[in-house]
């Protein structure tokens, strides 16, 4: 890695910086006096350019993205679902720019526009981040722009004070994520999402599942503030009603991308070690009725799941007691979190996986904003939000009505709207995700041939790679899976040996225990760590 590459892989952010710059410049130095919409033209359309600059820049980013110096492990990511979510990010990027247009909450134009760019750079940031030190520079890049914006409308009593909580709440996450983030790297002995993965499987997390969990539940928190999850939802009512209506929509869409694209980054890397396998999400090793998680993706996904379910029921439920439109918007981007993040929980790694995810959110993103651009022109008229203010809507203005009907409906999943297919390409995968094969390898040798210790896997896509063997038993036959793990005794009946390959399938001679050289990695721990 030298400084070329990493100027290479940051083009787009490098682009968008620039356009910052030269709002700024444009506006301050050339337009200062001019009318106030001239000011907010010039601002949109140099922004505009930029994004667009942004896009024609991905071709030329680093192939696969940047690594540590001397490996393979990625810092950040480039193509794939990567340029996906970037390209829908500096899409809806423009689209809110293109609210400001028309609006007279601020003379600081220049100002915002250069706040949401930089604001979008964080969203880049964190959509290719594979670093723990990377995300949270990103997330921090993100959410400061975010804290600004919400208080950009210096008239308004609401704007300062949803922005406050915003902000006080933004630090307390923060403060989780961070904390989080320093137990899985003393866990792990390292940064990189990859390594992390990989040292789920090690002995010094396996002994220590305490501390696991609440390390995972840290990261969870401060995750799910970003996406608005129940219980960290609290911000969201608040901010989406007093903030100004380009703001809003940035915030319930670009951050809202970042943000899933960060959690498919981290499913992707918890994936990656078992990507030549048959896509093994689940590992539990058992001992008579007594069972532990292996690795990351079992307790992760519980976690999860949990926030899942609570967003959906509790945002949906608190939707239907409020009277204010944007309110009703925030609690329903809490239920719609609810659904993304269950997807998110069995996540198998796979691109359709992750296209039904992005696809989701960036659907979600583009008709929240329309959402909210026909909101503040209601507001614009009347001065108010509340559901009033939307009676006979229809016969002021039909368009408008029409318009906010194709979106709500969207957003309520009705067919044969967009809002309806994104629904169900997340719903099909995620009941096929679910519905897991197991199966088990047994070692009556364990303590004397008195007791034996079960694997069980929970597999996903099971087509194995060409020239990989599989357990040679019924279930194989049946199931055309793969083994992933080959556990063996040592001569005291206490020891097993674990051989993980990290990114090559599994050779057929890789089962002998003399041929650990095959893998390309593989852990070792004394049953005594599981079960004491």
């Amino acid at each position: 890695m030298n400084y070329a590459d990493l100027f290479r892989v940051t083009l787009p952010e490098t682009a968008l910086d620039i356009a910052a710059l030269l709002v700024l410049i444009v506006d301050l130095g050339f337009l200062r006096k001019a009318a106030l919409q001239t000011r907010i033209a010039a601002s949109v359309l140099i922004a505009v350019l930029g994004c667009g600059a942004a896009v024609l820049t991905m071709p030329y980013q680093a192939d696969g993205g940047l690594t540590y110096p001397g490996t393979t492990d990625l810092l950040l990511s480039a193509g794939g679902y990567t340029a996906i979510a970037q390209v829908g990010i500096l899409i809806l990027t423009v689209l809110t720019l293109f609210l400001l247009i028309g609006s007279d909450f601020t003379k600081h134009v220049s100002e915002f526009v250069a706040v949401v760019l930089m604001a979008a750079t964080g969203g880049l940031l964190i959509s290719a981040a594979q670093d723990l030190l990377v995300i949270f520079v990103g997330l921090e890049l993100l959410s400061l722009g975010l804290y600004i914006l919400t208080a950009f409308a210096k008239r308004s009593g609401k704007s300062a004070e949803s922005a406050m909580k915003y902000y006080l709440f933004g630090g307390m996450s923060a403060a989780f994520l961070l904390f989080g983030f320093s137990y899985l790297y003393g866990l792990t002995g390292s940064t990189n999402l990859h390594q992390i993965m990989l040292g789920f499987y090690g002995p010094t997390v396996i002994s220590s599942t305490s501390l696991v969990y609440v390390a995972l539940v840290m990261i969870a928190a401060g995750l799910g503030f970003k996406v608005a999850a129940v219980p960290f939802h609290l911000w969201a009512p608040d901010t989406y009603e007093g903030a100004p209506a380009p703001a809003v929509a940035f915030i319930a869409s670009v951050s809202k991308v970042a943000s899933f694209a960060l959690l498919i980054g981290i499913g992707t890397a918890a994936d990656h070690i078992f990507n030549q396998m048959g896509h093994s999400d689940v590992v539990t090793v058992s001992r008579g009725s007594m069972t532990k998680w292996i690795g990351f993706t079992g307790p992760w996904s519980l976690i999860i799941a949990i926030i899942a379910v609570a967003s959906m029921v509790f945002g949906n439920l608190a939707a239907l007691a409020q009277n204010s439109v944007r309110r009703l918007l925030a609690y329903s981007a809490i239920a719609h979190a609810g659904y993304i993040l269950l997807a998110v929980a069995y996540y198998s790694g796979s691109n359709i996986n992750a296209n039904a995810i992005l696809y989701y959110i960036l659907t979600y993103g583009l008709t929240t904003i329309g959402a909210f651009g026909a909101v503040s022109v209601v507001e614009r008229i009347h001065g108010s939000d509340r559901m009033d203010a939307f009676l006979g809507l229809y016969k002021r203005n039909g368009l408008l009505a029409g318009v906010l009907l194709v979106l709500f409906l969207s957003l309520a999943g009705i067919p044969p709207l967009v809002g309806f297919w994104a629904k169900f390409n997340l719903d099909r995968l995620f009941f096929k995700d679910v519905l897991h094969f197991r199966f088990n390898e047994e070692d009556d040798a364990f303590n004397g041939g008195d007791d034996h210790v079960n694997v069980d896997f929970l597999a996903t896509d099971m087509v194995p790679a060409a020239g990989t063997a599989s357990m040679g038993d019924d279930s194989a036959a049946n199931h055309n899976v793969q083994r992933v793990f080959n556990l063996e005794n040592d001569s005291s009946n206490s020891r097993y040996h674990m051989y993980l390959n990290a990114s090559r399938g599994w050779g057929a001679d890789c089962y002998a225990r003399e041929d650990i050289g095959c893998h390309q990695s593989w852990q070792e721990w004394d049953m005594s760590l599981l079960f004491p």
